[in-house]
């Protein structure tokens, strides 16, 4: 017996109060995932666990950033493409007076209107933008969040008028009376809207709105300075958000320049998270910055997947068609309910700009209607060196005109060629119609012979997509009666 004293003191015996504790709350020593074989022993990280928990976690929020700032990093860009074309926030409006082409790089611009844009900055103080009459179009925030219409939808009703728009916090004084008002959130503000041309007389629109539009400071109002105008149309300089590291850069000058609560806590702190923070430099040491440029690439891969392949059928405009949308939901804040569709905006401004609740007020014989397609009728991705042609059956359900733009998928702008509208439309003379008043259309490196007028161009050793617009579609449209045909190898 004696003998046996020390092996029984040794003994663990079960503690007095102990739980039943199920596997499933408990973590394994070992534990094989994705990121590698990680190691808890007594419940605790070694040091190589936790090193690839916190890279994983900086990782996941590099990608989050990315997929959630882009809104903001995609205003920022135009801004500063504005700035760099000859039109600074505050002190010049850009106006595309011969229409856009490739030469400018912007998302998934059109080639038959006649835009008017300007950046605003309310750091400097309250601003007046001056708007013509006969224009439609938003003002966005700094996180590409709707303001206010202006022209046609706007409060203005297509009269035209000054709108006031006031700082974050401001506290000073203002007029009683002769503006509209509006208090966004951020100090940014982007302000397009299109100029209507009436019996193709661009040079009228153009004019109508240089003779009204200006911007000026509120202080100024008394005498306002005259705006200086900048023909955008024709200019090279690039209005596109970046895709590599130099975007974390670009979602700095965007917190920097906003007050803190520019957007909700959760995003603040998600920035936070990877140090861009408010009145602090953002300076990654080498482990963050590699993880965060690795981020950027996948997030990029991610949201240019969820744009050309996308696995929402939501998307889908037709079961037996391989057009889509952008625009998913019908919610211009992207709202199912009480929840954010996140792949849908996401979509959005990857590939597109401008937020306005006109964009889900269409109705038959107003506005305009888009789909997409990125793949010929057999589901390949488009290839700038083959032809292809494809059939609006007649009659084409568009009141005004309808218009086919074609955009490299890389820059997701204008495709560029020697065709300056990288398109074409049924207010150009020379298209021909078919017996039942629709339209055939040929897209190719080089115009099949006796199609030239109905011909747009591609270019070998690149992918495109193309987008059919329908200004003023027609109730056949919207109950699907009427469907355009997908995009056919020729033979």
């Amino acid at each position: 017996m004696v003998a046996l004293v020390p092996a029984l003191a040794g003994a663990q015996s079960p503690p007095r109060y102990a739980p039943d504790v199920p596997a499933k709350i408990t973590t394994p020593e070992t534990v094989e995932t994705r990121i590698g074989t990680l190691r808890f022993p007594n419940g605790v990280p070694d040091a190589a666990t936790a090193q690839k928990a916190f890279d994983q976690l900086d990782f996941g929020r590099g990608i989050d950033a990315f997929l959630q700032g882009m809104s903001a990093t995609s205003v920022h860009a135009l801004c500063r493409g504005m700035a760099e074309a000859g039109a600074p926030a505050n002190k010049g409006i850009g106006i595309a007076e011969s229409l856009l082409d490739a030469r400018s790089l912007f998302l998934t611009a059109n080639t038959t209107t006649v835009y008017a844009m300007l950046c605003l900055d309310l750091a400097a103080g309250p601003m007046v933008v001056r708007i013509p009459p006969r224009v439609l179009g938003p003002v966005d925030d700094a996180d590409f969040r709707w303001v206010t219409d202006v022209g046609l939808t706007g409060p203005d009703g297509g009269k035209g008028g000054d709108y006031l728009f006031v700082p974050p916090g401001y506290t000073g004084s203002l007029p009683a009376d002769g503006f509209r008002v509006a208090k966004p959130r951020t100090n940014r503000l982007l302000v397009f809207y299109r100029a209507f041309v009436e019996k193709g007389d661009i040079a009228a629109a153009v004019a109508g709105v240089r003779a009204k539009a200006a911007v000026f400071a509120l202080s100024d109002a008394a005498n306002p300075p005259t705006t200086p105008f900048v023909d955008l149309s024709g200019r090279k300089f690039n209005t596109i958000s970046a895709n590599d590291f130099s975007f974390y850069e670009e979602l700095n000058d965007v917190v920097q320049n906003e007050p803190a609560d520019w957007v909700e806590p959760d995003e603040v702190g998600l920035y936070a998270a990877i140090g861009i923070r408010k009145g602090q430099p953002f300076a990654p040491d080498a482990r963050m910055k590699a993880i965060l440029t690795d981020a950027v690439a996948v997030g990029n891969a991610i949201a240019r997947t969820n744009l050309f392949a996308s696995r929402d059928p939501a998307t889908r405009i037709y079961a037996d068609r391989q057009w889509f949308t952008a625009f998913v939901g019908g919610s211009y804040r992207f709202l199912d309910g009480a929840a954010r569709r996140l792949d849908a905006r996401m979509m959005f401004f990857y590939y597109a700009t401008g937020i306005t609740p006109a964009m889900t007020e269409a109705r038959p014989g107003t506005g305009s209607a888009y789909a997409i397609t990125v793949r010929d009728a057999a589901g390949d991705y488009l290839d700038g060196g083959r032809t292809y042609r494809v059939t609006l059956p007649g009659p084409i359900p568009a009141k005004d005109f309808w218009s086919f733009t074609v955009y490299d998928n890389v820059t997701r702008s204008l495709l560029p060629t020697d065709q300056k509208l990288a398109g074409i439309d049924s207010t150009l003379p020379d298209v021909k119609p078919n017996p039942d008043g629709g339209v055939t259309v040929w897209f190719g490196p080089s115009a099949p012979a006796g199609k030239e007028a109905n011909w747009v161009q591609t270019t070998a050793g690149t992918g495109y997509n193309i987008i059919l617009r329908l200004y003023g579609p027609l109730e056949p449209w919207f109950d699907q009666t009427w469907r355009p045909g997908d995009m056919t190898p020729a033979p």
